[in-house]
């Protein structure tokens, strides 16, 4: 005599079956979605009855016939259980405003700035719930970021020359952004590191041994997103001069070159402007004093850093240099150009902006 409707048979296609397969094998799946995944693979075997499936893993008939139902209706999907609403909200919009506000207006009287149990102290609330909070806010006290405004008194002229250069360079020209990363130093570790294992960052000693500095000097071609580099073991004039040479002998003599560099006096010295007179086709733009974001050089020397000498252990200034040259030789052999899309006039706005905040900070 029949106990109820006929289960639904179930017929698996190949990657239905691949898929549960790699799910029951792979050690982060929950124990209630294998118990499903068991069930469902048990189901579709030939003449298979609930009660029968329910018997060989030891659950309940109704527990088979809900997952075999729900597998039928909505296939792997179904298997997985429906978002929940969760629990009423114990924090009210006007506590939310009210700790916002006081994050953003006042300090705690015994230190700079709140930390999320400080906060909570103050407000009565749960340092979870701050810290929740101050996350959908973007909130962050504990971290501060530094500005400088430029003094320039030519500040507009230099934004508005150096960024049109990079929007529409001049015809049958070159654009090479021009820097020096000073003081480069050459240290190892006085142990070795411990390498990245899972759970663990690299470790690296506190300390370490120093074995000489190197000045680079670099000159980014925007459009091509080449490098023309040099290290030297000071940066003179008179080390400049040497790699204008090495810049000229480089570029071909039918384009007109234009260099953007910072206001060094490096750059200004008898030496360079004798030299520039030797060179006509080669035309200074300077950056404005305070203004290092303005040369793109800056974002290939950030990369420089963080790729190949943060972590790096150097032996000898040799060795470091080795590294730079070989740096500079995988950028140019897979360049990627550096594209400025902010036109002047956008700066300037934002910078204005930025100045009528400062001005009326009260400091």
């Amino acid at each position: 005599m029949s106990r109820g409707p006929k289960a639904v048979s179930l017929d698996l296609s190949q990657h239905e079956q691949g898929e549960i397969k790699r799910l029951l094998r792979r050690h982060g799946t929950g124990q209630a979605l294998v118990q499903r995944l068991r069930i469902i693979l048990a189901c579709a075997e030939p003449g298979a009855t609930n009660l029968g499936v329910a018997t060989a893993l030891k659950v309940s008939r109704q527990t088979v016939a809900l997952w075999r139902g729900r597998f039928a209706a909505h296939r792997l999907e179904g298997l997985v259980d429906a978002p929940r609403s969760g629990a009423p909200r114990s924090i009210d919009d006007e506590a939310i405003e009210r700790l916002v506000a006081l994050a953003l207006e006042e300090a705690p009287a015994n230190a700079t700035h709140w930390s999320t149990r400080s906060m909570a102290r103050r407000t009565g609330t749960r340092q979870s719930a701050v810290s929740r909070i101050w996350r959908a806010f973007g909130l962050r006290p504990h971290q501060a970021d530094t500005f400088k405004l430029s003094t320039d008194p030519a500040f507009i002229e230099k934004v508005r020359d150096v960024v049109g250069l990079y929007l529409a360079p001049p015809d049958r020209a070159l654009v090479l952004c021009i820097d020096e990363k000073p003081q480069i130093q050459a240290v190892q570790g006085t142990a070795a590191a411990f390498p990245l294992r899972p759970g663990q960052a690299e470790r690296v000693t506190h300390d370490y041994r120093r074995h000489g500095t190197l000045d680079l000097f670099a000159a980014l071609d925007v459009k091509a997103g080449t490098v023309i580099g040099s290290c030297k073991p000071r940066h003179r004039s008179v080390e400049f001069r040497a790699f204008l040479e090495q810049v000229e002998s480089s570029v071909a003599r039918d384009l007109e070159v234009h260099l953007v560099l910072d206001n060094l006096t490096t750059h200004k010295t008898k030496l360079i402007h004798d030299w520039l007179l030797q060179h006509p086709r080669f035309h200074l733009h300077f950056t404005p004093t305070s203004a290092s974001w303005l040369n793109m050089v800056e974002c290939w020397f950030a990369l420089l850093t963080r790729r190949r000498l943060e972590r790096g252990a150097f032996t000898s200034t040799a060795d470091l240099e080795a590294t730079i040259r070989g740096y500079i030789a995988e950028t140019n052999a897979h360049p990627k150009p550096f594209v400025w899309t902010k036109p002047a006039d956008d700066i300037l706005t934002n910078v204005a902006r930025f100045c009528q905040r400062t001005s009326n900070s009260n400091h």
